[in-house]
């Protein structure tokens, strides 16, 4: 809960994303940071999360000049679940590598069991009785493979969506 929290104080700054680079970039420097630019875990309704993603390119024009090369930060994009694409679009060209979309892949989850079950819910009453007949067996309609495969099918769309969205080819 964020509340009684000043707004510029859920944003990174650039002091703060220097910070990280000086105190990482003697260990290695592959690395990748999550500066919050207004991103949050979850998914909310249109409008309600505020992204700026020009942010990350400020933090990248603060840092580049003094490190000698335009975009010295790999940048995650935590909370990525149900971004406007442009500012998808905008972040990865600021830097982002790495996206998060945990809950889209949940919902996506969910939601290739939920259309199997509504396609097939006359034949998942009962073991035994369906559209087909009162005798008829539903054995492989219940089968946990064929409805995990839904779900595994469709949280794979999401995850090639989430590709092209991203700028990569499959």
């Amino acid at each position: 809960d964020n509340s009684g929290v000043a707004k510029d104080k859920l944003y990174s700054t650039p002091e703060d994303t220097e910070l990280v680079w000086k105190t990482l970039s003697p260990i290695s420097p592959m690395f990748t940071i999550a500066a919050a630019f207004g991103n949050v875990h979850g998914v909310y309704k249109p409008g309600n999360v505020k992204l700026q993603p020009e942010l990350l390119d400020s933090f990248q024009k603060n840092l580049g000049p003094k490190m000698g090369y335009d975009k010295p930060f790999f940048f995650v994009f935590h909370g990525g679940s149900g971004s406007e694409k442009s500012d998808i679009e905008k972040a990865v060209s600021f830097g982002v590598v790495k996206m998060n979309v945990d809950t889209d892949t949940q919902w996506a989850y969910w939601e290739g069991l939920l259309k199997f079950y509504q396609a097939k819910s006359g034949y998942l009453q009962g073991q035994i009785g369906n559209p087909e007949g009162e005798d008829k067996p539903n054995k492989s309609y219940y089968d946990p493979r064929k409805w995990v495969r839904c779900s595994e099918e469709s949280m794979r769309d999401r995850v090639c969506a989430g590709y092209k969205d991203l700028n990569k080819s499959l």
